[in-house]
This record gives structure tokens, sequence and C-alpha cells, in this order.
């Protein structure tokens, strides 16, 4: 284990606020990643299996660097036409492969930017998939420690407890923009509804303050916020990141310690 991966293994003070996005793909245009990049601290960048291509991958990137925001690899299971929200059947040396090959894909892309690789975050219906499945969460990790990068995911589930046995970094995400299931899973639709930003931007207080959130069935359910997740698809992103982001910037500045000495007179 690195000591890049040790540190990553301490929950971090500061929280971030991270959005999924490069999904454009030829003409067709998906999100508005530009006007996003100026509210988030981290990108996840799609590789091209789900959305994306080689220059979206690149003018994304590009944008990132301008906007101070570090990215990683958001690889999906190879499902463009159900934008990665159909699960499959794969055996762990399979997923391997595929991880290998698109997170391959966009550190070039990086390199060429003068970037490193900040972290690795699966997509969609591969989210779910590794949050069960402690074989492919293992896979998963294995890969993020070949980039010597943390794993990001769900507190709580598989993501966690395979980061910790593969002796990888692991941050857990808060989704301001998706439903929680009684049981705490993610509800992950294959499109996404506008979500109203006051009261998503509370509900993000709510889940770094007290780790909770009100899934659709009205129980409080428990999670983590190290990050907060947008999705570039959202109908209204920018609304919801501008607040999200906001409420986050609160709670970092009250995590700061006071200042010492008082006053000087």
């Amino acid at each position: 284990m690195t000591e890049r991966s040790k540190e990553s293994v301490t929950p971090t003070t500061t929280i971030g606020v991270n959005c999924d996005m490069g999904e454009s793909f030829g003409i067709y245009t998906l999100g508005c990643d530009e006007e996003l990049m100026s509210h988030i601290t981290a990108a996840n960048v799609a590789c091209g299996f789900h959305a994306g291509d080689p220059s979206v991958m690149a003018e994304t990137i590009a944008a990132a660097k301008r906007h101070g925001v570090a990215v990683g690899a958001h690889p999906s299971l190879p499902d463009r036409q159900g934008f990665g929200r159909r699960e499959m059947k794969l055996r762990p040396d399979e997923l391997e492969s595929l991880l290998t090959y698109q997170v391959g894909a966009l550190t070039g892309f990086l390199a060429a930017a003068g970037m490193e690789l900040h972290h690795l975050k699966v997509h969609g219906a591969l989210y779910g998939m590794t949050a069960r499945q402690s074989d492919l969460a293992l896979t998963v990790c294995a890969v993020a420690a070949a980039y010597d990068v943390p794993v990001y995911g769900m507190a709580g589930t598989m993501h966690e407890e395979c980061a910790r046995r593969a002796g990888v970094g692991f941050v857990s995400e808060y989704y301001s923009d998706l439903d929680y299931a009684d049981d705490g899973t993610l509800i992950i639709s294959r499109t996404h509804g506008a979500a109203e930003p006051e009261l998503a931007a509370e509900r993000a207080r709510r889940a770094i303050r007290e780790g909770l959130v009100e899934s659709v069935g009205g129980v409080d359910v428990a999670v983590r916020a190290d990050t907060v997740c947008l999705h570039s698809d959202t109908p209204n992103a920018v609304e919801l990141a501008a607040a999200v982001s906001s409420v986050v910037a609160e709670e970092n500045a009250s995590r700061q310690p006071a200042p010492q000495g008082g006053l000087q007179r």
C-alpha cells in the first residue's frame, strides 16, 4: 500500500463536490459542463463506453484544467444505447479488462494535458452492481490500486468494504440529485428529472451534519458525505450545483479552526 493510499483512507475534513460529466458525443451535447466547472472540485469524466468520445474527453479535461478541477475516471459497462444504466453479467476478469481499457484511455489524455488521474468512480448500473458484489468491487479496487488512486463510492456497501480489504483509499459520496430507497440504496433511473435546488441544498446540509437523508418512503437512512455528487444530465444541473456548492462551502468554512491569539491592540 502506497503512502498516497494510506492518506486517502483517512476521511478528509474538506468536503468536495463532484460531477459526472464529459457525456456528450460527436455533434450531440449533453450537460452544461463548462458552466458546472466553477461549482465543483472534481469531475468524473466518461471514458467512452456509456458516453463521451476522444474529443469530448480532451475538451472536458482542458476545461477542468482551466478551472482547477481534479479529474477522475468514470468507466462504465459497454452500453452506449442504455447510457450504462442497464445491468449485465460480467466475470471479474472481463470487468478488469473493461476498466483498464477505459481508465487507460483517460490517463492518456490527462498525461497530454499535464494532469494526473485523481480517482476512480464507476458509472450507473456498474456502480450499483459493485456496491452489492464483492468480487466486482474488488476488481474495481485492483484497477484503482494499479493507478494509485482512491475509489469513490457509497459508505456501508461493498465499495467501502472492498477498498478497505484492498488497501486503497475510499471517498464516500452523498447524491444530491438522486433518491434513496428505504434500505439506503440509490435509485438509479434511466433519466434524471430536475431537482429543486433549495431542497437539495438543505438535504445536502443534513447529510453533512447528521449523516442522514430521508428516503422515498420517509425513512431516515444513513449516509456519509465526504463528497457530494451531481449529474450533468440533470435538467437544472447548473442551478442545483450552485445551491449545493454554496452549502458545502459554508459547511467547510464552519470546520476551519478558530484563529489563534485574538485581536491585536
